[in-house]
């Protein structure tokens, strides 16, 4: 296949094993700063997908809750494939770290009450939300915290 602009589109997706968590994309900009994105997969491509209120909840507890626990992330944006997540951190580069921010960040779904922002004030679609869902989406996650940094299925 040819070269695509769209890192995602070069990644073979029938040979990826999630949950993952996966360093997609290094970008520098002219003053020095270094924009790292993470694919940060929670589903098997092509095989599930996260349903669109759970998503959207998981997404409003992540955005809002990450951001307690490093002051790199730039944004935590839902896939349109809704498989997964991209996190974009500026002048961070230690991954092992980033994978204890996101474990933090799980937590903080599990344990959440209410979900935030979740208001036709604040959100555009305020009526599409589910905390439990959201929450089965952490716990899922969670369980295979182990397997995060293994991106690729073993070859047969």
């Amino acid at each position: 296949m040819p070269k695509m602009n769209v890192e995602s589109f070069n990644l073979d997706h029938t040979k990826v094993a999630a949950p993952y968590v996966r360093l997609a994309g290094i970008k520098e900009g002219q003053n020095g700063d270094v924009v790292r994105k993470y694919d940060v997969r929670f589903k098997q491509p092509n095989e599930e997908h996260m349903k669109m209120d759970a998503l959207h909840s998981i997404e409003h507890l992540m955005a809002e809750n990450i951001r307690n626990y490093t002051d790199f992330v730039v944004d935590m944006s839902p896939m349109g494939c809704q498989t997964g997540f991209y996190l974009t951190m500026i002048n961070h580069d230690d991954y092992e770290e980033v994978l204890t921010i996101l474990e933090k960040t799980l937590q903080d779904v599990v344990n959440a009450t209410e979900v935030p922002a979740c208001n036709e004030v604040q959100c555009g679609w305020a009526a599409n939300h589910s905390l439990e869902g959201a929450q089965n989406l952490a716990k899922e996650m969670l369980e295979k915290r182990s397997e995060w940094s293994t991106v690729f299925k073993e070859e047969q």
